[in-house]
């Protein structure tokens, strides 16, 4: 990875700190997101004492605004000649309904849109990249998930994981629908599922959900665990002209059934244009 361009969402914290730290160590140039400056420097920081790498460079921007998404992407353009791996990570759930600045419902916004919008404003500099990645950060529960057309922000009736599960399920039908309209370049895109990762994500949440996240952790993975198929997906030789699929531990699986519909696929690149502006 010496001197590839990296550059990676929510890199401050679980998935995203540990995938950081493992690129930084074999040479990569580092683009990081954070929403939070001092915890990005912090980051930075930490992963340039440990490696000695010093090709990191900080972005500060919060993806539940899409005037943010397309602030940060005209600066990450404007650094980087090329980019050879853009990883999606940064995830949010939410216990109440909060819309963003865009008055859409915060979850699917960070998790779904800021991956549709931010993906899109930057395939140029990773199709002038040699050979081009970009690794959606999924999750299982988009095994429950369906994509709610008639009520994407769940104004009538809202659940976390309800929202999530949407938003999970949409990171990998993007995933689908994304590497047909790049059949014929030099990027491929896939998605994976990481394990139930033992951070402080999901810290907050009631009832059943909130137990799951917060009283299972010695079930669950470390964030260096959840990372390595991340790190696969962006790094290895064996990944390197797979595109279109779902992993877990390195190995494809199976979807939602629901995510190999393409008319639903093309549907929701669709609202997501229309949601986002971007075509």
């Amino acid at each position: 990875m010496k001197d590839k361009i990296c550059v990676i969402t929510g890199a401050t914290s679980g998935i995203g700190y540990a995938t950081a730290m493992s690129l930084a160590g074999k040479g990569a140039t580092l683009g990081l997101v954070s929403r939070n400056k001092n915890k990005g420097e912090t980051t930075i920081k930490a992963i340039r004492e440990k490696t000695q790498n010093k090709n990191i460079e900080l972005f500060v921007a919060d993806l539940s605004s899409q005037a943010e998404i397309r602030r940060l992407a005209s600066e990450i353009i404007l650094k980087y000649p090329h980019i050879d791996v853009l990883i999606n990570n940064a995830g949010a759930i939410n216990p109440d309904k909060i819309e963003t600045v865009d008055g859409i419902e915060t979850t699917f916004a960070v998790n779904h849109l800021a991956y549709f919008l931010l993906t899109n404003l930057l395939l140029d500099k990773l199709k002038a990249a040699p050979k081009a990645r970009i690794v959606n950060v999924a999750s299982q529960a988009s095994m429950m998930g369906k994509i709610n057309f008639d009520d994407l922000n769940y104004r009538k009736s809202y659940s976390a994981m309800k929202t999530y599960s949407q938003s999970k399920l949409a990171n990998i039908m993007f995933t689908y629908e994304l590497d047909k309209r790049l059949k014929g370049t030099n990027v491929v895109v896939n998605c994976l599922h990481p394990g139930v990762i033992r951070t402080n994500f999901g810290k907050g949440l009631k009832g059943f959900t909130g137990a799951v996240f917060q009283n299972l952790g010695g079930l669950m993975r470390t964030a260096e665990k959840g990372a390595e198929t991340v790190l696969w997906l962006a790094s290895s030789k064996e990944a390197e002209n797979v595109s279109g699929k779902y992993f877990k531990d390195k190995a494809e699986i199976k979807s939602n059934k629901l995510s190999y519909d393409s008319e639903v696929q093309k549907k929701l690149w669709e609202v997501s244009e229309q949601l986002t502006n971007k075509k």
